[in-house]
């Protein structure tokens, strides 16, 4: 049997906790996150950076949950079908508001085929991307580490370098970057009948739960810097990001399938 891989993306989803910035009533949280100003950036993201990954997987077997609030108005539920729509690893998932990691937990448990099997799951921001072989990788780690996983509920996999890239009518401003156990290109082997998740911990303490394995080649992430990041409504250090070079472009294309053309067209006007 194929080993089921599961990917899980919480779109503007008004979770209860889960935001490094804090919000006193789940009313003003859904405001915050439904402006249209903010919502327009995530849609642009989406389609600039997010989805063009995940489309170009070397591996196509897997499946993406897209997770948005029963309350996301119509408009927006949309043109959010419309992006996806010639993505048929992915589908949208409405829940009312609900305690973050109760309800990740919730519908990647249910999305697990057979359950008494085991799989591999990940998770990513609306605004990162992947490499176009990251499932495929993803794949042959569980596969090669399979001494491992036979001893073990789970077991992450991490690959820890990549960029940290900004977008706009200018194209593609990036840089290098080491950092192990973040969001994007970790994933999470989980053993059948087990009901952990990767929703379960932290991103960036995983590995103090179980046995992690590290890849240090190849650039595998590319984490989005924008001004709606959640990180980012708190002081936090900057970036130093730097124009693409026209060199440099053709490989993030190849490497990400982020096309630098497309993000100035999406992005006009903004």
């Amino acid at each position: 049997m194929t080993l089921q891989v599961i990917g899980l993306c919480r779109f503007s989803y008004p979770a209860i906790g889960g935001f490094q910035v804090d919000h006193d009533t789940i009313e003003e949280r859904i405001a915050y996150l439904y402006s249209e100003s903010r919502l327009e950036e995530r849609f642009r993201l989406f389609e600039a950076v997010a989805l063009p990954s995940l489309h170009a997987q070397t591996d196509s077997d897997f499946e993406l949950i897209i997770v948005i609030g029963d309350q996301l108005p119509a408009h927006h539920v949309k043109r959010l079908e419309a992006l996806i729509s010639d993505i048929p690893q992915a589908c949208i998932h409405a829940e009312p508001p609900r305690p973050q990691r109760e309800v990740m937990k919730q519908i990647l448990n249910a999305a697990r085929r057979d359950f008494s099997q085991p799989c591999l799951q990940f998770r990513l921001d609306d605004d990162d991307a992947v490499a176009v072989d990251f499932v495929e990788r993803l794949r042959k780690a569980a596969a090669d580490c399979a001494v491992l996983t036979a001893q073990h509920k789970s077991v992450a996999f991490d690959w820890t370098k990549g960029y940290i890239a900004e977008y706009s009518a200018d194209g593609i401003a990036a840089t290098e970057i080491f950092r192990p156990f973040d969001v994007a290109a970790l994933g999470m082997w989980v053993k059948g009948d087990c009901h952990l998740t990767i929703m379960n911990f932290a991103h960036n303490k995983i590995n103090r739960f179980m046995p992690a394995v590290s890849f240090d080649e190849p650039r595998m992430f590319v984490r989005g810097h924008n001004e709606s990041n959640d990180s980012r409504q708190k002081a936090v250090k900057g970036v130093q990001v730097t124009p693409l070079s026209f060199e440099d472009a053709k490989r993030f294309h190849k490497r990400f399938a982020i096309d630098i053309d497309h993000v100035q067209q999406i992005f006009k006007g903004s």
